[in-house]
């Protein structure tokens, strides 16, 4: 009988005889075929915001990237309700009291009630989001809330040019 001494030497010599195996090359994972997606792209932020506001995001400059998106709107608004006199909160319940700023035809209750409930987003957006950031330095956001703030500017932007503002 063999010892375990002879077995090890016999398995020893056995594989010393075998063809040397080349070790197989390294596989890295393939670069994604997909370059990632910019986070603008991805949140399908309004692309007539201004430049400056991308440019703060990028920068880490959330707060004032949001306030930038709403003082936007806010122009916009100015120029098609013709109320270049204010501002904030009243410059949109102002704008969108049914004789300013038409969103629909407002002839049946759905539509009154559509005019109605967007005068109070646009005045809650701004009272409740922009009116923050433009006046409490302290404020501070992560890249999340501005991307949720920037597609809600987006929200409103398009649903001005649905309605026919440019």
């Amino acid at each position: 009988m063999l010892s375990r001494l002879d077995k090890f030497e016999a398995i020893a010599h056995a594989l010393a005889r075998l063809p040397q195996q080349v070790p197989a090359p390294s596989v890295e994972a393939p670069p994604s075929a997909e370059a990632p997606v910019d986070p603008f792209d991805r949140r399908n932020i309004h692309p007539d915001l201004p430049d400056k506001v991308r440019e703060l995001f990028d920068d880490g400059h959330y707060p004032e990237a949001t306030s930038l998106a709403f003082k936007h709107l806010e122009k916009k608004v100015q120029k098609h309700s013709g109320l270049t006199g204010k501002t904030g909160e009243a410059l949109m319940m102002d704008a969108f009291d049914g004789n300013k700023i038409k969103l629909n035809a407002q002839m049946t209750l759905s539509e009154k009630d559509e005019q109605a409930g967007y005068r109070f987003i646009f005045a809650g957006g701004t009272r409740g989001i922009r009116n923050p950031r433009a006046h409490e330095p302290t404020i501070v956001d992560d890249p999340d809330i501005c991307l949720d703030h920037l597609s809600f500017v987006s929200l409103l932007l398009r649903r001005l040019e649905q309605a026919g503002y440019k």
